[in-house]
C-alpha cells in the first residue's frame, strides 16, 4: 500500500501552527502600537503568507549564512523570522508596520507562541523536537549502496557510573533504556577503566585503542615545558598526533560528533582535536543554521536554556537551604554553563547525529556531557544530576525515532567513558589546598592548575566549530573562541617556577619544573619535608613515585608498596582502593609522562567519598568510589565478552568486533599504519 502523501498527525501539526501564528500575531497587534490589522481575514492571509514565506526563504537563508560565517547564525536566528514575517507582510494590503523592530517584536512573539503551544501539544516532553527530526529524515533520506548493511551509532553518556545507571533501571525512572533490557535483550554490563578515570584517557583509549602518554586530564608535558590540557584545540591535536596509527574506531567512513578525539573518522565536528581557529567548519555552520533558522529551533534552545538556567538556580539555592553537604559554589557562571551544555548542545548534537542518519553514516560516535556536567557541581547521586538521565533517555528515544527512517537499520550502543565519586572539596573539607600544602613544606615557588575547566572546553569546542575565517563576521566568533580558549589556559610556567601542581579530580600531579623527572631519592635530598608532609597529610591516602633503588613505590603513613613484584612493607596503602589499584598504578608511575609524585586523596570506606582537587563535589580522575565504574549497554546481537572488559583500550577492541560483525571496517587495514 503506498504512504499518503500528507499523513494525519502531519495534518494536525500543520493545522496547529497555522493557528499559534494566527493566535501570536492577534497578541502582537495587541500589544505592539506599530502593528495593527484591519480585519480578521488579513490575520489569516498574514499568518498563511509567513507560513509560505518561511517555506521558500528559509533555505535560502540556511544556505547563505552557513556559507558566510558564524555571525550570519547567530544573527538568522535573532533576526531571521523578522525578515520572513516582514516579507509575509508586504504581500498582505492593508497591514501597517510602523518599523523593521516592531516587525521582529511581533516575529519573537509568534515564536514564543509556537514554542508554547509545541509544549502543550507534546505535554512537555522533548516529543516536537523528535517529530520535527523524524519529519526531516523522511523527507531528506538519501539512497545508500548497501541499504541491508547496519550502522552503529556509538552514544556516550559521558561519566555515567555502572551502578547509578543499574539503580534508575531497577527504578524504572529510564523508559526507553527500561524497555530495551526488558523487551529488546539489551545487556547492561560494567567495564573497568584504567587510571586515571578521565574522559581524555578514555576516549583516546575507545577511539583510538591507545591507553598510554596521558597521566591526567591535563599534565606538565616536560619536552614542552608547558602544560597540556586536554579539552583545549592544540593540545587535543598534539595528544592525538602522538596516539593515532590510522586505524580508529571511526577510521571506515565514521563521522565523530561533540568528543576530544576523532578516532581517525572521515569527517569530524565539534571534535577538540580537529578544530582549527583560523577555519571553521561550513559544514556544521549550515546545520546548525538549519536548526537555529526553525521557530521552534532557536525559540526552543532559547526558552529551554532560560528554563535550565532557573532550574540550576533553584536546585542550587535548595541545597543551600536544606544545608546539603558536601556542596560546591554554584553560581550564575555554572548555570549559564549548564544551559548551553545541556540544553544547546544536547539538542545541536541530537540534530548532527539525526542528519547523519539521514545519509545512511556507517557509524557515528557522540558524546553527551549532561550528566557529567551537573554531577561535577552538584555530586554524583544527587537528584539535579540523576535528572540529566532522564533527559537523556528521551534523547535516545528520538534517535530510536530517527533510525526506524534512516536508508539503513541502526544499532545504538551506550556507554560511559568512566563513573564519578562524591566528596567534600578537599580545600573545603582542610581549610587548604594541594598547592598550598606543597608550598608550605618546601617554600618553593609553586605554579598550581587546580580550577575545573571542562565546562569551558565544551563551549570552545561550540565556539570554534561555527567559527569561519580571519575576515568579516567570522572574527567575531573566532576571537569569541579564543577568550573562552584563554579562560580555559593554565597558567604560563615560568623560569621562577619550582614545582608544578595540578588537579585532577582527587588525583593530584606534582612535577618539578625540569626536563627531567626526579626519583624519590632526588625529591628527598631538594625538599626533605615534602614526601612525609604529604604521605602524613589526613586527606591524603597515598603517594607514588619512582625510585632509583626499588622502582615505583607507593608510600602509605604506615606502609609502602612496591608495586614491581606487590611486595608490602607494613599497612598496606592500596588496601582501600580496590583489587586493580596495584596494576594501575604499576602502569601510571611508569609512564615517561607520570609526574614526579602522584598525590590520591583518601577515601571513605564506609561511603566511598573522596576529595576533589578541584572545586568539584563529583569528580573523576584517581582511585576511590565509582569513578573507575563505567558501563556498556548494548544490544543483543552484538557479542558482549565473557570475561571482564578492562581499559579503555580493551573496550576499543569489543566496539571494533562489533563493526567487524556488522560487516564494517573493511577500508582498514591490519597490516599498515598511517602515521
Amino acid at each position: 500500500m503506498s504512504t499518503p502523501l500528507v499523513r494525519t498527525g502531519d495534518l494536525g501539526r500543520i493545522v496547529a501552527t497555522f493557528v499559534s501564528s494566527v493566535l501570536a500575531l492577534a497578541i502582537a497587534d495587541a500589544v505592539l502600537s506599530g502593528l495593527h490589522f484591519a480585519s480578521f481575514p488579513q490575520l489569516l492571509a498574514a499568518a498563511a503568507a509567513t507560513f509560505l514565506v518561511g517555506a521558500l526563504v528559509r533555505p535560502l537563508l540556511v544556505a547563505a549564512s552557513a556559507a558566510v560565517g558564524w555571525l550570519a547564525v547567530l544573527l538568522l536566528a535573532v533576526l531571521g523570522q523578522a525578515a520572513i514575517l516582514a516579507l509575509a507582510l508586504t504581500l498582505i494590503p492593508g497591514v501597517e508596520a510602523t518599523s523593521f523592530w516592531v516587525v521582529l517584536a511581533a516575529a519573537w512573539i509568534a515564536a514564543a507562541a509556537a514554542t508554547i503551544v509545541a509544549w502543550l501539544c507534546t505535554s512537555g516532553t522533548p516529543e516536537a523536537f523528535t517529530a520535527v527530526l523524524v519529519r526531516r529524515t523522511k523527507r531528506r533520506r538519501t539512497a545508500v549502496e548497501d541499504p541491508d548493511a547496519p550502522g552503529v551509532i556509538f552514544v556516550q553518556l559521558d561519566g555515567v557510573p555502572f551502578p547509578v545507571l543499574r539503580w534508575q533501571l531497577m527504578a524504572a525512572t529510564l523508559p526507553t533504556m527500561g524497555r530495551w533490557t526488558r523487551e529488546g535483550g539489551y545487556r547492561l554490563v560494567e567495564w573497568t577503566p584504567v587510571l586515571p578515570p578521565t574522559t581524555p584517557a578514555s576516549q583516546l583509549g575507545i577511539l583510538h585503542g591507545r591507553i598510554d602518554g596521558v597521566p591526567a586530564f591535563r599534565w606538565y608535558d616536560r619536552a614542552l615545558g608547558r602544560v597540556l590540557v586536554s579539552n583545549r584545540a592544540a593540545d587535543a591535536a598534539e595528544i592525538e598526533r602522538r596516539a593515532t596509527d590510522g586505524r580508529g574506531l571511526l577510521a571506515d567512513g565514521g563521522v565523530s560528533i561533540s568528543n576530544l578525539f576523532s578516532g581517525d573518522a572521515e569527517r569530524s565536528v565539534l571534535t577538540m582535536s580537529k578544530i582549527e581557529l583560523k577555519r571553521g567548519s561550513v559544514d556544521t555552520r549550515r546545520r546548525a543554521a538549519w536548526y537555529l533558522a526553525r521557530p521552534d529551533g532557536f525559540a526552543g534552545s532559547l526558552f529551554g536554556a532560560i528554563a535550565e538556567i532557573a532550574r540550576e538556580r533553584f536546585e542550587s539555592r535548595r541545597q543551600r537551604r536544606r544545608d546539603v553537604l558536601p556542596r560546591g559554589h554554584r553560581g550564575w557562571l555554572f548555570a549559564g554553563m549548564r544551559a548551553v551544555t545541556n540544553v544547546v548542545l544536547r539538542d545541536l548534537n541530537t540534530a548532527l547525529v539525526a542528519e547523519e542518519m539521514i545519509h545512511g553514516t556507517r557509524v557515528v560516535y557522540v558524546d553527551y556531557v549532561d550528566y557529567d556536567e551537573v554531577a561535577h557541581h552538584a555530586g554524583s547521586l544527587r537528584p539535579e544530576s540523576l535528572g540529566t538521565l532522564d533527559r537523556l533517555d528521551h534523547v535516545l528515544a528520538c534517535l530510536e525515532a530517527v533510525a526506524a527512517e534512516a536508508p539503513r537499520p541502526y544499532r545504538l550502543v551506550i556507554l560511559s567513558d568512566h563513573g564519578q565519586s562524591q566528596g567534600a572539596i578537599f580545600a573545603d573539607r582542610y581549610g587548604i589546598d594541594l598547592a598550598a600544602v606543597c608550598s608550605q613544606l618546601t617554600a618553593a615557588q609553586v605554579e598550581a592548575v587546580e580550577q575545573s575547566v571542562e565546562g569551558w572546553g565544551r563551549l570552545n569546542g561550540l565556539l570554534a566549530d561555527l567559527a569561519g575565517g580571519a575576515s568579516g563576521t567570522r572574527r567575531v566568533a573566532h576571537d569569541a573562541a579564543v577568550r573562552v580558549q584563554n579562560r580555559s589556559a593554565p597558567p604560563t610556567v615560568t623560569t621562577s617556577s619550582e614545582l608544578v601542581v595540578l588537579g585532577s579530580g582527587n588525583l593530584g600531579l606534582v612535577y618539578a619544573a625540569e626536563e627531567h623527572r626526579l626519583t624519590m631519592e632526588d625529591i628527598t635530598d631538594r625538599w626533605p619535608a615534602l614526601i612525609p608532609g604529604l604521605v602524613n597529610h589526613d586527606g591524603i591516602g597515598f603517594v607514588a613515585v619512582m625510585s632509583t633503588e626499588h622502582g615505583p613505590l607507593v608510600l602509605g603513613p604506615s606502609g609502602v608498596h612496591r608495586l614491581s613484584d606487590a611486595k608490602v612493607t607494613g599497612d598496606d596503602p592500596l588496601a582501600p582502593f580496590g583489587p586493580y589499584a596495584t596494576a594501575d598504578l604499576l602502569r601510571a608511575v611508569s609512564m615517561p609522562e607520570a609526574p614526579d609524585l602522584y598525590v590520591n586523596s583518601s577515601v571513605d570506606p564506609d561511603t566511598g567519598e573522596v576529595s576533589a582537587f578541584e572545586g568539584l563535589v563529583g569528580s573523576h580522575g584517581g582511585l576511590g568510589g565509582w569513578q573507575g565504574r563505567a558501563m556498556l549497554l548494548a544490544p543483543p546481537d552484538l557479542v558482549i565478552p565473557d570475561q571482564p572488559i578492562r581499559g579503555a583500550d580493551g573496550l576499543h577492541r569489543v566496539l571494533v568486533a562489533y563493526l567487524e560483525q556488522l560487516g564494517q571496517r573493511t577500508g582498514v587495514s591490519r597490516d599498515t599504519a598511517d602515521v
